[in-house]
């Protein structure tokens, strides 16, 4: 079955797979969706058979139908190899009735990871199909794991050049490091003065810009996304949403059709929408739990029907999460308004103009697979510190936002249904809140000293990707206002 794509603003538009991909956004502002939802056409218990690179192509293949099998297969062998520090690529830990999905192994240890390392090579091959002999320039904003995991993607490619922006003082000191010391002639790196949300929403400026494209096209260059609102950031995140729940399968934890419920710590929502695209394709999902941090706009929408920003913007201990403007909520919205482009363009512009818009009640009851909830940071820590006293187990506060929104859930509504609980990052991108859950202190040593202190505390091994960057020199220190990133984007080009 061919799948085409369509953007969630104008029904008129119709590409293939890899236009879409190496498009990044549709002209109008729109996200290229799918046409219709493929099915799997490999039952359960034969994908329970399957390593990961597999599994991810069996996903891939279904949505990316204009990519032969060696090309598609070819992306997924250069992107899931030793760059991952275990032979799963995503393991399971049972701890406290939920199995943790760990998506945090690959060389930027951020679930990020799991899709950035393959983006670039589906976008190769996609320029190529559609005969784009430009360069292209990826324009990036970041809460702080895609930055680093797309600039290691992209970092030498070929035919290639990224920028990225991140909020100057919203990511952690490690998040941070990781990005400004990145090696690469065809990478720049760039602090905003202002939130996630104001970085986003300038680099949309930009794509929204015909100045831009034709000064870019006069620089022998096309603009193309790595965040999720591209396309081919998202399909392969849903393979190991498949991949998780067949392991279950072939680790006898459950039979297959039984059906799983699905914890994501979710901002941008793209990791959870990746969810919700694995139960359409055919995984048997009771319920996608959205975790929210105490930036709660998701946990509002999903109890009342309004998407509101106009709120105080909170930094927390989950800064990837701090999110007001979820990008990828769009797709879910086109969906539930039955695929219609102009009603979903009405609600888009209310919330450009008015900062809310407020769903129907017939969306609303589309709805019904999602729980929304969210975590204080309180409860954040002492879910850090519960899991470390009860089980050794140590995690981040981001999948510590999930798994008290669990606790929760779990107490609240006696549902017994086996859940996954998306972890997405490791400990170490986050020590001063993980030790400070952990001891109940705050101390006053470095960023990179407690990366030694967590280690001692936590036992669990320092990752390659944070011993590289530690004694790496700085490149970037690069800060502009949000009126200014266009400017920074031509002076690279």
């Amino acid at each position: 079955m061919e799948i085409k794509y369509t953007s969630t603003r104008d029904k008129n538009v119709i590409v293939s797979p890899s236009k879409a991909i190496v498009t990044g956004l549709s002209h109008e502002g729109g996200l290229f969706v799918p046409t219709s939802f493929p099915k799997l056409d490999k039952s359960l218990d034969e994908l329970s058979k399957m390593d990961y690179k597999n599994v991810a192509y069996e996903v891939m293949k279904l949505f990316l139908t204009d990519f032969t099998e060696s090309e598609l297969r070819g992306c997924i062998e250069k992107a899931y190899d030793d760059k991952f520090d275990t032979d799963e690529i995503v393991p399971l830990s049972e701890v406290d009735n939920a199995y943790y999905v760990e998506l945090f192994h690959g060389a930027t240890i951020a679930f990020k990871d799991m899709a950035l390392s393959i983006l670039p090579h589906l976008m190769m091959v996609a320029a190529k199909k559609n005969n784009i002999n430009d360069k292209i320039c990826i324009l990036t904003a970041t809460s702080g794991d895609t930055g680093k995991a797309a600039l290691a993607g992209f970092a030498g490619v070929d035919g290639t050049k990224i920028v990225v922006f991140y909020p100057k003082n919203g990511v952690s000191a490690i998040q941070e490091r990781q990005m400004v010391t990145q090696k690469g002639d065809n990478v720049k790196v760039v602090g905003i003065k202002g939130n996630f949300d104001d970085a986003q929403t300038g680099v949309k400026n930009i794509f929204g810009s015909d100045e831009m494209a034709k000064l870019a096209k006069d620089n022998g260059t096309v603009f193309s996304s790595a965040n999720s609102i591209n396309i081919g950031r998202l399909v392969p995140q849903i393979a190991y949403y498949v991949f998780s729940y067949v392991t279950l399968i072939k680790e006898g934890r459950i039979n297959a059709g039984d059906k799983v419920n699905f914890v994501v710590p979710t901002g941008n929502f793209g990791n959870i929408l990746a969810g919700f695209y694995a139960k359409e394709i055919g995984i048997p999902v009771n319920k996608l739990i959205c975790a929210s941090n105490e930036n709660k706009v998701l946990y509002d929408f999903f109890k009342t029907g309004t998407y509101d920003r106009n709120r105080e913007f909170i930094l927390t201990t989950s800064p990837s999460m701090d999110i007001l403007i979820s990008s990828n909520l769009e797709r879910l919205i086109y969906y539930i308004a039955g695929n219609d482009s102009d009603k979903c363009l009405k609600l888009m512009n209310e919330l450009k103009t008015r900062g809310s818009y407020t769903i129907d009640d017939n969306m609303k009851a589309k709805l019904d697979t999602f729980v929304g909830g969210f975590a204080s940071e309180d409860e954040v820590s002492e879910r850090i510190r519960e899991l470390y006293t009860n089980d050794s187990y140590v995690i981040d506060t981001h999948t510590a936002v999930a798994s008290s929104v669990y606790k929760a859930y779990r107490e609240n509504t006696k549902d017994e249904t086996v859940s996954l609980i998306i972890s997405t990052a490791s400990p170490y991108k986050f020590p001063r809140a993980v030790l400070k859950a952990i001891e109940g202190k705050d101390r006053e040593d470095s960023d990179f000293e407690l990366i030694d202190i967590l280690n001692n505390v936590s036992h669990v091994a320092v990752p390659k990707a944070v011993t590289d960057v530690i004694n790496s020199p700085v490149r970037f220190d690069i800060v502009c206002d949000t009126d200014k990133m266009k400017d920074e984007v031509l002076q690279f080009l």
